[in-house]
């Protein structure tokens, strides 16, 4: 068969039921395979890093390989944004790009190029991806294609890119080797065995436990495990950006969201406790502070990864544990052990909770307050079955304050922090999971980064909502100018400006409405939620000067957060 139905009934195969694309001329014969092949959707969307984004969301939620395809040159230069996102958020995608012709490429040659649009996108991929593969005969695909998928899949998840000159895909396989791909994990089960039993005895005596969880909770597929833990061992829980998602906001063991912009209580419980169970996160600068010793002080870290680069790398001295998580949970599930955390520990957090509301962080500020906004958001998108946060202001509002559900996902850029990720993530969500209400909130900022896919959005009738938190400025970068630059704001107020959102949205054929005041929430949301199946734009309006509160100050401690007459210590 020729190489571009193989490619499309490879995909078909493994369960893949939509790909992302902008076409152009090196990719047209494989996307006219798959749609004559059948049994795929193909979304077109309005430009390549869209694509790899939305592409990316696939991936989040399927936990299969998001699909994006790319034309050669500034097609495939386009997508490596996003495929830094997969790669750094540990998402599966295997992403497609076409190539010049064989007797077209340099090769050795000195010079810079031979073919129109020749470019050696995988000699540029391979730092962001777990495996880049140039092809260069038509017999390669079957063993690249099934080796490409699993290494998506396997260990750590990432993305994986395959390049394919035209000429090649014109061509015929001749034959397919039968390859048997092992899957397994190795692990070792004696290290497991000693490493619960060493956690256990410390939880007996720990007068201060805590669980940080990540995104590895879900991209192992061990939610429903990772719950049934919970009941067993009454341990409170603490998220990371991307583990937002895991324990739902009424969770009785649910603390918060730490981090450098975390829940001001969320990050006392950090710093303060005794013993510390990481599960699926890494121990990066944002969740720990730049004051390692600090954080380290008191405490014994306990931390479970499958990524064996990410144990005891920037904190040391950890008792470490190389395992799929699902393994974690397999060898503790029927242990008889069990642990309530001492009612004292959980009075003492919700004292640091109760002194200081995240509504309460900006309640002098003038205007809509964006934390107040995002709980009532929350509470108006129950039918919502995704969140997706751009980066900037907005991505932290959100993630302090949204109320998200048991039956509700939330997804965003985390290692990448890639402003213009919302928007196509919506798309990618909301066809993966059927045309399901999602709602994508974005800042004005990251916003108009991919605001062409708002065409994507009205030509496919999806239900996306979007809420634009609209504070005139590029937000987070003000606030540092306030901090270190004397309030200079180059770049960010002066020589920077936003349309008229809702015009932009008339243009596409969206409903919108704009809100400035306070009173009017409730009338914006009712509008917003007024027909579930239909596209709206909603514009919130801020004050230029609103910041993100509380917030770590550069070198102290995490529990050390401005406004420093908040802090606690």
């Amino acid at each position: 068969m020729k190489v571009t139905t193989y490619i499309a009934r490879f995909l078909k195969d493994k369960g893949i039921d939509t790909v992302f694309e902008l076409q152009g001329g090196m990719i047209t014969r494989i996307i006219d395979a798959i749609h004559h092949d059948g049994g795929i959707k193909i979304v077109s969307m309005h430009h390549e890093q869209a694509a790899a984004m939305a592409a990316d969301a696939y991936g989040r939620i399927t936990n299969k390989p998001g699909i994006a395809l790319a034309t050669s040159g500034p097609g495939a230069t386009n997508l490596l944004t996003g495929i830094g996102n997969c790669y750094f958020d540990s998402v599966p995608a295997i992403f497609i790009t076409g190539q010049v012709n064989i007797d077209e490429q340099k090769g050795d040659l000195s010079t810079r190029q031979i073919g129109f649009q020749e470019t050696d996108i995988v000699s540029m991929a391979m730092p962001v991806t777990k495996a880049a593969y140039a092809i260069k005969t038509a017999n390669e695909i079957p063993q690249v294609f099934d080796e490409a998928y699993h290494t998506a899949l396997s260990g750590r998840p990432g993305p994986v890119l395959i390049d394919i000159p035209m000429n090649i895909q014109n061509e015929e396989i001749e034959f397919l080797e039968p390859k048997v791909f092992d899957s397994c994990q190795e692990f070792d089960s004696t290290l497991l065995q000693t490493f619960i039993q060493d956690y256990f005895i410390a939880l007996r005596s720990s007068k201060r436990p805590l669980i940080l969880v990540g995104r590895g909770i879900r991209s192992s597929g061990t939610v429903k495990q990772f719950l049934g833990f919970l009941q067993k061992y009454q341990v409170p829980v603490v998220t990371s950006l991307l583990g937002l998602d895991v324990l739902h906001y009424q969770h009785p063991q649910r603390i918060g969201f730490i981090g450098t912009y975390g829940n001001r209580w969320a990050n006392y419980a950090l710093g303060s406790c005794d013993l510390l169970l990481v599960l699926g996160s890494r121990l990066d600068l944002r969740q720990t502070g730049s004051d390692i010793p600090s954080f380290q002080n008191g405490k014994v870290i306990y931390h479970v990864d499958i990524d064996e680069a990410e144990l005891n790398n920037r904190i040391k001295n950890c008792t470490i544990l190389k395992s799929n998580l699902s393994n974690f949970f397999a060898s503790i599930e029927n242990l008889r052990n069990n642990y309530t955390t001492p009612v004292y520990w959980l009075n003492e957090i919700n004292e640091k909770k109760q002194a200081r509301l995240d509504t309460k962080e900006l309640e002098n500020i003038a205007g809509i307050n964006p934390n107040v906004f995002i709980h009532k958001l929350s509470q108006a998108s129950k039918q919502a079955k995704v969140f997706t946060a751009d980066v900037g202001n907005n991505q932290m509002w959100s993630s302090q304050s949204l109320e998200v559900n048991e039956n509700q996902l939330f997804l965003t850029s985390g290692g990448m922090g890639a402003m213009g990720y919302a928007l196509p993530a919506a798309i990618g969500a909301c066809i993966t999971m059927g045309n399901v209400p999602v709602l994508a909130i974005a800042g004005d900022g990251g916003f108009q980064i991919n605001i062409q896919e708002l065409q994507t959005i009205a030509r496919n009738k999806l239900p996306i909502k979007i809420v634009i938190l609209n504070n005139h400025c590029l937000g987070m970068i003000r606030q540092f100018q306030d901090a270190y630059f004397d309030s200079c704001y180059q770049s960010t107020v002066w020589g920077y400006n936003a349309p008229d959102f809702t015009k932009i949205a008339s243009g596409y054929g969206i409903d919108s409405f704009a809100i400035s005041k306070p009173e009017e929430i409730e009338t914006g949301l009712a509008k917003l939620w007024k027909d579930p199946e239909l596209t709206f734009l909603l514009e919130v309006s801020l004050d230029i000067h609103t910041n993100v509160f509380p917030k770590t100050m550069f070198g102290s401690p995490i529990t050390k957060m401005e406004p420093e007459e908040q802090t606690n210590k």
